[in-house]
C-alpha cells in the first residue's frame, strides 16, 4: 500500500542515532552531519518507488554532499517479514547502485520511530541548525520513467537550505511503501 510522507514540521530536529553500515562502520550523526546540514532518508531494497528512483537519488545525494550537506539512508524495515530488505542484500543494493553515502539499518526500528517515518523513501532534509526544512519526493517523475523535464524537487530544496537555513514554501509529499513494522 503506498503512503505519503507528512510535509515538514520545524518542530522535527535531527536526532541522534548510531547504526551500522554496510560499509562495515558504524554511523553516528555527529560524522554524517555536514556544515550546511544533513539529508536522512529512509529507504529498503525492495519498494519498487525506491528501486524507481535510486539513479536519480543517488545523483541528487553526491550534489549536495558537495554542496556541504551530509547524507545517509537508513533501512528499517522488518527484515524477518521482508527478507529482501536483509542486511546481506543491502549489502548487495548498495554495491549494485553504487550509494555515495552510508547505508544503514535500523534493527531495533527505533531510529525511524523517532523521526516519525511513514514510507520507502521518506526525505528529512536539516539546515546546519538541525531544524527540519524539507519533507518532500526526489523529483515530480516519482515511480514514472523520467521524461527528462522533471523538477530536482530534492536537490533543489536542498541547496536552497544550504545556501539560506530554509527549506522551499511549496513541498510535495514523497509517496512509497510502508515501513514494515514488527508485530
Amino acid at each position: 500500500m503506498a503512503l505519503q510522507s507528512p510535509v515538514a514540521n520545524e518542530a522535527t530536529r535531527l536526532i541522534d542515532f548510531r547504526l551500522r553500515g554496510t560499509d562495515g562502520r558504524t554511523h553516528g550523526l555527529d560524522e554524517i552531519k555536514g556544515e550546511n546540514g544533513a539529508l536522512i532518508m529512509f529507504i529498503c531494497n525492495h519498494c519498487p518507488y525506491v528501486k524507481a528512483v535510486i539513479k536519480r537519488l543517488n545523483e541528487d545525494c553526491k550534489a549536495l554532499m558537495e554542496a556541504g550537506i551530509g547524507v545517509a539512508a537508513i533501512m528499517s524495515n522488518d527484515t524477518v517479514s521482508h527478507p529482501a530488505d536483509s542486511f546481506d542484500n543491502m549489502k548487495l543494493f548498495a554495491e549494485q547502485h553504487r550509494l555515495a553515502f552510508p547505508y544503514l539499518i535500523d534493527e531495533t526500528q527505533e531510529v525511524a520511530r523517532a523521526y516519525g517515518a511513514v514510507c520507502t523513501p521518506d526525505l528529512f532534509g536539516f539546515n546546519r541548525d538541525g531544524e527540519l526544512q524539507y519533507r518532500g519526493r526526489v523529483d515530480s517523475a516519482g515511480a514514472r520513467e523520467p521524461s527528462g523535464s522533471e523538477k530536482r524537487e530534492l536537490r533543489e530544496a536542498m541547496l536552497q537550505v544550504a545556501r539560506t537555513g530554509r527549506g522551499p514554501a511549496e513541498q510535495f509529499p514523497s509517496v512509497g511503501c510502508s515501513i514494515k513494522w514488527r508485530s
